[in-house]
């Protein structure tokens, strides 16, 4: 008899999301560690196979950071799914709504309102006005619903106590729906059975979720305003994403070059002539959407954009200058703006942060340099992070230097022991660490949460670093149907 699948799978250490102990898989697991026992090893492999097979076909490839050849990869799909039950998942999505419902108001402050959180002291006034994502082209610009973070991506850990914290908010072009639902799909195609075998919400309803959330920021007054979306082109590493994005909706994929604006209206050129666009799901961020607003040089932007959307003659999704709501600074601030805007206790916890600007913070963080992690604030994709545990006594000089010659530029956290999942490594099941990264629509005045998200996973043996463009891959995210959903 072949051996187990999961005989030699050690959970222990850290916070394992299926195993509680070796050989015991949580409740909500049972089922499917046993349906992929029944499969055995060779079966596996040779889905993943096919998996690879469909991604490659589809385009659905990615680039390494430092490949110096820029070979296009498949995406790392890993087959075996991270489940979260009902109970666990309506706390997440609760929280989640709560915390963007939370940022908008924040943003809507900022730009077109009293700037009331700044004023009573909530948040400092320079850390919003000193943020790399501050922008004040923005200010006066009023949007519908104040719908500014119209999607979100929320990046949430989960601890060694088994807590889901929030780490990351992104909030301006946050990347990696179009895996959410390409990994179901391919999950349904590769393992059809079990997934049959689980009651799973389903995902497919994101199109029409963000169609219905683009219609109601639309400045015209007809049920059917024209969408388009907007991308920089096919070398920019998230294109498949763009396209994904116009099927899904069923609008336009079109570059810088395919609009025009006159008289503050912004029109297509199609072969029957300009015609008006109403709402732009822009993929271009902010400093290259437009070069009359904002950087002249700017080849892929609409001259005078920024003067069509401040007149109210077409809507951007996302709204410019989200950049100042999740800059990493702000995010320290987030609890207490929640319990300013809502009067309500947060849901999701934050990581313990120190703010480096602070005399007090730093001089502790300085003194822990070894203990902590430290981020760029102005970082994305896991770029400029120092763990401090795993880090050379050259790397925290370094960090330390900049540190002291730009405090406002960096933060430290407390390191939060990443939980860890079984994935497939060489065809064997390894722990490997993992974070979610849930979607949030806001549409017209309500919150929708796309169920389950995007799991990240570090795939190279004890690593932090999720993100793909670093070597992470992805899971496909089942959350289960409570009695009542049935």
């Amino acid at each position: 008899m072949d051996r187990a699948v999961f005989a030699d799978y050690e959970p222990e250490g850290y916070f394992d999301e299926v195993f509680e102990a070796p050989g015991a898989p949580r409740p909500h697991y049972k089922r499917l560690i046993r349906n992929l026992e029944a499969l055995g090893d060779d079966e596996l492999t040779r889905r993943a196979r096919l998996r690879d097979a469909s991604f490659r076909t589809k385009g659905i490839t990615f680039t390494l950071a430092d490949d110096e050849d820029g070979l296009e990869r498949t995406f790392p799909m890993d087959l075996v799914p991270r489940i979260i039950p009902a109970d666990e998942w309506s706390t997440i999505e609760a929280g989640l709504a709560q915390r963007v419902r939370t940022l908008n108001k924040f943003l809507d402050d900022v730009y077109a309102g009293e700037q009331a959180a700044i004023r009573d002291g909530i948040v400092p006034r320079h850390v919003v006005t000193s943020s790399d994502g501050f922008t004040r082209e923005a200010m006066g610009i009023h949007v519908p619903h104040g719908a500014r973070c119209l999607i979100a991506g929320i990046d949430l850990v989960r601890d060694a106590d088994g807590t889901y914290r929030v780490l990351e908010d992104n909030l301006r072009n946050p990347s990696g729906v179009s895996y959410v639902l390409e990994n179901r799909e391919a999950t349904a195609r590769v393992l059809p059975r079990v997934l049959g075998a689980h009651a799973v919400r389903r995902v497919d309803g994101y199109g029409q979720t963000l169609l219905a959330a683009l219609r109601a920021i639309s400045p015209s007054a007809g049920s059917h305003p024209r969408i388009v979306v907007l991308t920089p082109g096919p070398f920019n590493s998230a294109y498949f994403e763009h396209v994904f994005a116009a099927r899904q909706i069923g609008a336009e994929l079109v570059e810088g070059r395919d609009l025009v604006v006159d008289d503050h209206v912004v029109y297509m050129r199609t072969t029957n002539g300009l015609e008006r666009v109403d709402v732009i799901y822009r993929r271009v961020d902010d400093r290259y959407l437009d070069p009359v607003g904002f950087h002249s040089t700017s080849m892929i932007g609409v001259s005078g954009l920024l003067a069509a959307v401040r007149a109210g003659n077409v809507a951007l999704a996302n709204a410019i200058g989200n950049g100042a709501a999740d800059d990493k600074l702000v995010y320290a601030f987030v609890p207490d703006l929640i319990r300013y805007y809502l009067g309500e206790e947060p849901i999701l916890p934050n990581v313990t942060t120190y703010l480096l600007w602070n005399p007090d913070h730093r001089a502790e963080a300085l003194a822990r340099l070894d203990q902590l992690v430290v981020k760029p604030v102005s970082g994305a994709g896991g770029y400029g992070v120092v763990i401090g545990p795993r880090a050379t006594d050259a790397e925290l000089a370094e960090v330390r230097r900049q540190i002291e010659d730009d405090p406002r530029g960096w933060i430290a956290q407390e390191v939060v022991s990443l939980s860890r999942h079984p994935t497939l490594i060489d065809g064997s099941p390894r722990p490997r660490h993992v974070d979610l990264r849930p979607f949030v629509v806001t549409r017209g005045d309500e919150i929708d949460v796309i169920p389950g998200g995007l799991t990240r996973v570090a795939l190279t043996e004890g690593s932090l670093i999720v993100n793909s463009s670093q070597g992470g891959g992805s899971k496909d995210t089942w959350v289960l149907l409570g009695e009542g959903d049935r």
